[in-house]
């Protein structure tokens, strides 16, 4: 604990005629009196004197927390140190006592080790120094707390959709009032719809985060303002204590709370950095859309926080409100579940497209060309060359093919997953097949149709390499001449550099930009675990495909 920029300070110090002097001998001790610097929250006094800090807490009944009788502030006090002691047990020395000239009682305080100023997180951010190998730090001591923090059925309940869900509507409900006020932040209304579409498809996932045993008890409240980088580790500071439910939470959750706080700080790299740290010391699977929503969900209750403060004349607080529904919203169309479509026929570009596309947003990619071969028992660049519409590719293959590539999807929807689908869609029933699988799982659906004029499609591929796509120029001849009309598709021009068609691809399936929030990416070692994890288990046959990252690009761009 130090002075500075106490969270939830008020701008005045208490009174020195007050509790200007704190005597060791107020607690238990025969030291002379010295001195403290004072500061005040609106639960607590706390005073700083040498190199220890007291916390007294206020007599106060907030609804959510009531410290007005002695047994209620010493039991708070005690709590406090216990459940801090967690995090930093060299900081919470425990609980002592003071006692004023006219008190009838001794008073409760948690008396603590003083943290140095200049060492605190928030400030380092600030001041631009180099956080990395402390957020490094930070991530792997959080982990390390996730991995043996208690976990029972009650922690659990607080980790589930629904639970997650009540948490999202009540604070609606408080903004909503607020705005009938005339407190308002604009984009609350897409906040709502693309929370309530994400929770509604992805109960799966948050069913395996609790089966995963990721749901903890974990911090609560991990702000950059109580967490100081110190030369033998970090000292997290200040865990959530009034309630324990909302102390219980998916450790993602609790990291995606420092992370929303430092991108409040202007350091959002730092941000997907300390995320992407956490992710490699905890062995967390999770897919990026769930970073993105936990992010998303603090940023808006501390919205939430704000305009209650600018309902109570807080100066500023509305405009900070605005900020925080503006990163929640980023976050959140970031982390929207998302089922794309590449089609068109061979020599048109579309895997090359498919895999730079499912690159650039971080994605999922399911080729068919790759799964048909899986399927058949053979590596997928040897050939199955065949006559249109035979060997592998008789109409009972290829419906065979297609339907496990919707089943892995809708799989992979259900469980977070954004999903790039590399095939020609040629026929329109597996076009509604897949539109089914998006509507169930509701996600969003985008179909992008690869064309090139005739003479440079067959320019390709007369001069492709051998691989996963056994089509040749006949083949395409006899697509074409049965195409089936595709209206629902925005056609992408294929004919040029690759980076063209990445951007006119882009401009659809992300029509709000593409800076919206850091990609976060999982570390390779999570890919190649969720791959293997998945090829061994026949309940849940989800991604045995590639990720577009590990797809070699073409030497020059050009789409084949």
């Amino acid at each position: 604990m130090t002075e500075p920029g106490l969270r939830g300070a008020s701008q005045r110090s208490v009174p020195r005629a007050d509790a200007s002097e704190l005597s060791s001998s107020a607690l238990h001790g025969g030291a002379p009196p010295t001195r403290a610097e004072v500061r005040e929250t609106h639960t607590a006094v706390v005073f700083f004197t040498g190199d220890r800090a007291y916390k007294l807490k206020k007599p106060v009944d907030l609804g959510f927390l009531d410290y007005t009788t002695p047994p209620a502030r010493r039991a708070a006090c005690e709590r406090e140190v216990t459940l801090n002691r967690r995090f930093a047990p060299d900081v919470y020395l425990g609980v002592g006592e003071i006692r004023g000239p006219d008190a009838e009682g001794a008073e409760p305080l948690v008396v603590m080790r003083r943290m140095p100023a200049d060492r605190r997180l928030s400030r380092l951010v600030r001041e631009g120094a180099a956080v990395d190998d402390a957020l490094r730090a930070v991530a792997r001591h959080l982990a390390a707390w996730h991995a043996d923090a208690p976990r029972s059925p009650d922690v659990a309940e607080q980790g589930t959709r629904d639970a997650l869900s009540s948490r999202w509507e009540a604070s609606f409900a408080q903004v909503g009032a607020l705005a009938d006020d005339g407190f308002v932040a604009g984009g609350v209304t897409e906040v709502e719809r693309l929370v309530r579409r994400y929770l509604a498809g992805r109960e799966r996932l948050f069913d395996t985060r609790i089966e995963q045993g990721r749901v903890v008890d974990g911090h609560g409240d991990l702000l950059a303002e109580d967490i100081f980088c110190l030369d033998d580790g970090p000292r997290i500071l200040d865990c959530l204590e009034f309630d324990d439910r909302l102390r219980y939470v998916d450790g993602l959750d609790d990291a995606a709370f420092l992370a929303m706080d430092l991108e409040q700080l202007g350091a959002s790299e730092a941000a997907a950095y300390f995320l992407a740290q956490y992710s490699e010391y905890s062995g967390d699977p999770a897919p990026p859309s769930l970073w993105h929503h936990y992010v998303a969900y603090r940023a808006f209750v501390r919205a939430k926080v704000s305009l209650i403060q600018a309902h109570q004349g807080t100066p500023a607080a509305e405009t900070a409100s605005r900020r925080l529904v503006s990163t929640a919203l980023r976050h959140l169309r970031t982390s929207a579940v998302g089922l794309t479509l590449v089609g068109g026929l061979p020599g048109s570009g579309k895997s090359t497209l498919a895999g730079a596309l499912a690159d650039r947003l971080g994605v999922t990619l399911l080729s068919s060309d790759r799964l048909r071969k899986e399927l058949a028992g053979i590596p997928a660049e040897q050939s199955a060359a065949a006559g249109y519409g035979e060997g592998l590719y008789t109409p009972e293959w290829t419906a065979r093919t297609y339907a496990t590539l919707l089943d892995r999807a809708s799989a992979l929807l259900s469980s977070g997953e954004s999903v790039v689908l590399d095939a020609t869609w040629h026929d329109p029933g597996q076009r509604e097949s897949a539109l089914r699988i998006a509507e169930g799982t509701h996600a969003h659906l985008v179909a992008l149709h690869c064309q090139v004029p005739g003479d440079v499609s067959a320019a390709r591929l007369s001069t492709r390499a051998p691989g996963t796509s056994d089509a040749g120029l006949d083949i395409v001849t006899a697509m074409a001449a049965g195409e089936p009309p595709w209206p629902e598709a925005v056609s992408v021009d294929t004919s040029g550099p690759l980076e063209s068609a990445v951007s006119q691809a882009l401009a659809v399936v992300r029509p709000w930009g593409t800076g919206q929030a850091p990609v976060f990416r999982r570390p390779i070692w999570s890919l190649t675990r969720r791959a293997g994890l998945h090829q061994a288990s026949a309940r849940r046959p989800l991604d045995l495909t590639h990720t577009a990252s590990h797809l070699p690009a073409p030497a020059s761009g050009e789409l084949l």
